[in-house]
């Protein structure tokens, strides 16, 4: 199950809440090649972050998967979601960091209900 945790400083109200989850589901999917069913994102605004020595709009990320990780798959993840960030939440791609963790599947245990 694909988990993307995103952290930001910028107060994010329901409605661009809503935005960000459904672009970034579709986008992790997508670019992982996993069902959008299996997506899960968390969106935390308004957390204390300073990067690069100031307070200015910033966002990290953590983006947690089994398998359909890599080099170029990354790429395309970190760029895709700066962007959703950006247009959504006027974060500028320099400020918004994210780590991929590539996991095994034997190190999860997921349940998914009805399955």
């Amino acid at each position: 199950m694909p988990t993307l945790n995103l952290y930001t400083n910028v107060p994010v109200d329901t409605v661009v809440a809503s935005d960000i989850l459904k672009d970034a589901t579709k986008a992790v999917a997508k670019l992982i090649g996993k069902p959008e069913s299996y997506v899960m994102i968390l969106l935390n605004g308004s957390v204390p972050i300073a990067f690069a020595g100031t307070e200015a709009p910033a966002a990290y990320g953590e983006l947690i998967s089994i398998g359909g990780l890599g080099p170029s798959v990354n790429g395309k993840l970190s760029s895709t979601i700066a962007e959703i960030l950006e247009t959504k939440l006027s974060i500028d791609c320099s400020r918004f960091y994210i780590k991929f963790y590539d996991v095994q599947n034997e190190n999860c245990n997921v349940h998914l209900h009805g399955q």
